[in-house]
């Protein structure tokens, strides 16, 4: 194992292993970049583990978004992406945003305030382009469409961007499209999980989940519902977005958990 993972999973499902084996394909491989300075690599980890393990499908983990290239890609059949598009090289206070952690520090002076950097660079987005557009997959999840902000290429594949959520509470995500592959016996279900409010760019059929905070609050002047799910071709390739997935337990929400195995089904050509 390379120092650029963090851990590989050699996780194969009897039956999904069979079945590539009986039509003479390898087994596709998933790589999954994830992890930033609010979502812990361990718990997106943890949960990604479940996933993949119950699809009988391989997937490698990496922290290590600079080495994210055309070479680094070769070999795999989904790109999974679980993290914002922030690097902070000038260190920050606390183990995360909350200043309440940070509080009685002995000397919170003599670190700098801290500082995003942008960590996507155009040849970067140029091979995910190119890895999506020969046929591959990509999954983009939770705060991914971050990654869009800064960059147009990414976007223009991906799909959509950012545009910011609530704290954590409970909302209900509904299917708006029960004709697609990926939704097909899919109940709506309800989270508690950050509402990410995100704008799609692209034909708003291929929309197929929306968020709504039932009980009426609201996210500054967006309303109470936002888009969080959408699936579209790209080249000869597939991406899909599905923006619930803050903490374990909604990203095992049995409802959720039943679309991501569709989902990725549907980037390898499955279903």
């Amino acid at each position: 194992m390379s120092a650029a993972a963090i851990g590989a999973g050699s996780i194969f499902g009897a039956a999904a292993s069979s079945a590539a084996q009986d039509a003479g394909k390898p087994t596709p491989r998933v790589l999954a970049l994830i992890g930033d300075r609010f979502h812990s690599a361990d718990y997106i980890r943890v949960s990604l583990d479940r996933l993949f393990s119950e699809l009988g499908l391989p997937i490698d983990y990496t922290i290590m978004y600079d080495q994210l290239s055309r070479d680094r890609l070769r070999g795999y059949g989904i790109l999974l992406c679980l993290r914002d598009g922030m690097i902070w090289p000038g260190g920050y206070l606390g183990p995360d945003a909350y200043a309440c952690y940070e509080e009685g520090l002995e000397n919170p002076g003599d670190l700098p305030k801290p500082k995003a950097q942008n960590w996507i660079t155009q040849e970067q987005a140029e091979a995910v382009r190119g890895f999506v557009a020969e046929g591959n997959g990509l999954y983009s999840l939770h705060n991914n469409s971050h990654v869009s902000l800064t960059s147009p290429m990414y976007r223009e594949v991906m799909g959509g961007a950012y545009i910011g959520h609530p704290p954590l509470r409970p909302f209900k995500v509904r299917v708006v499209n029960k004709n697609h592959p990926i939704t097909k016996g899919i109940e709506d279900f309800m989270v508690n999980d950050e509402q990410h409010y995100v704008a799609y760019d692209k034909d708003h059929q291929n929309i197929f989940l929306e968020a709504e905070n039932v009980d009426g609050l609201t996210y500054e002047d967006h309303g109470t519902k936002s888009i969080s799910g959408w699936a579209h071709e790209y080249g000869k390739g597939r991406v899909v977005f599905t923006a619930v997935g803050h903490t374990i337990h909604a990203m095992w929400a049995p409802e959720y958990l039943k679309l991501q195995k569709r989902a990725v089904q549907w980037l390898l050509k499955m279903i």
